[in-house]
């Protein structure tokens, strides 16, 4: 696996463009393979969640794996029916075998896009994170954190796609110093099939994941591939080694739905 690029945070960190997420990944022994598959293969960014139910498999394997601490990014997300992030990210910790996470997110707004910030705040102030960000935050909800923010977000996690591009959402956010995250960038896998796809790939001697990777690294992205499959997280990888033309971004750039989308999500889950 070629040596995955980082990109540069607002706060001075470095963080690796591609990472391999966890979501709907069970606890237990899928989970802990998965990790210790991509890490084998050279991932050195895994993301998960106190919403996943899974930080203490990704310990397991961070833990089995031998790795130095500091040769692995790790990020996991505040769950808002939660009152306090800062002492929710105290049980992150205990569960991910770790004395700090590298990034820190409001997994999603709810409640309002404010109130769990100053905890945010006092969990990277402890030491207990290095960056601090958001998840599926719109543009209007970045814009309330940042009026109240002492210490700003950095990251944005978004669903990011060909498909569902957001502009408007990554202007304002690059605007606003803070990187987009691209989740579900296969579109939870339904995007491998579609026929305008496929021929890129095909032109390409690429396969469709490693097209649409591509697409969002290409972007400026640092893009999120879930897989719990080895050959699909060595398939996944192989999107650091090739370059997309501006043919072939513009074919992929058409697919949009939604181009002046400021939104994170089109439909909430959440209150």
């Amino acid at each position: 696996m070629t040596d995955v690029p980082v990109e540069m945070l607002a706060d001075g960190n470095a963080i690796p463009t591609l990472g391999l997420g966890v979501w709907q990944v069970g606890e237990g022994r899928e989970c802990v393979d998965a990790v210790t598959w991509a890490l084998e293969l050279g991932y050195r960014h895994i993301d998960t969640a106190q919403g996943y139910g899974n930080e203490s498999s990704v310990g397991e394997a961070l833990s089995r794996s031998g790795l130095r601490r500091e040769d692995v990014f790790v990020t996991t997300k505040f769950y808002p029916g939660s009152a306090d992030p800062a002492a929710e990210l105290e049980g992150s910790l205990r569960r991910l075998r770790l004395d700090y996470v590298d990034l820190y997110l409001v997994h999603w707004p709810q409640g309002g896009a404010t109130w769990a910030w100053p905890g945010m705040e006092q969990a990277r102030a402890r030491g207990h994170t290095r960056s601090i960000g958001v998840s599926n935050f719109d543009v209007e909800e970045l814009a309330q954190v940042m009026a109240v923010a002492t210490s700003k977000p950095v990251v944005n996690q978004i669903q990011l796609s060909p498909f569902n591009q957001r502009r408007a959402l990554v202007d304002e956010g690059r605007r606003l110093g803070l990187l987009p995250e691209a989740y579900s960038p296969l579109g939870t896998g339904r995007h491998l099939s579609d026929p305008r796809v496929q021929p890129i790939a095909t032109r390409l001697g690429r396969s469709p994941s490693q097209v649409l990777v591509r697409w969002g690294l290409q972007q400026g992205f640092v893009v999120l591939a879930k897989s719990t499959h080895r050959e699909h997280l060595a398939d996944n990888a192989g999107a650091l080694d090739f370059t997309l033309s501006d043919e072939d971004l513009g074919e992929l750039d058409d697919l949009d739905r939604g181009a002046s989308s400021g939104v994170a999500l089109e439909s909430k889950w959440w209150p």
